[in-house]
């Protein structure tokens, strides 16, 4: 699924325009966003949570010729489903 069928879907179940449920969605997705570049957590009860995690720095290897590099230490993204979300899933 893409985000223009995100967004088609939005619009049908709400009765929006395709143009309210874009900027709707570009909405949620820059709240989200903001929230974890500020280090908060984002919890959509039954969805899951967003919320941002320290990664160390650490060695690895260059594929290409082997050598060692040195990779820096980052904050990156993370999402944990949501009890209804992973029971969905099951099939």
């Amino acid at each position: 699924m893409t985000k223009a069928d995100i967004i088609s879907t939005m619009a049908d179940k709400a009765g929006i325009s395709q143009a309210a449920a874009s900027r709707a969605l570009a909405g949620c997705l820059d709240a989200i966003s903001d929230a974890l570049a500020n280090g908060e957590k984002v919890t959509l009860v039954g969805f899951g949570t967003f919320s941002v995690s320290k990664r160390a720095a650490r060695k690895g290897r260059n594929p290409q010729t082997g050598d060692i590099i040195s990779i820096p230490a980052a904050n990156v993204p993370k999402f944990k489903p949501g009890a209804s979300l992973r029971q969905c899933c099951k099939g």
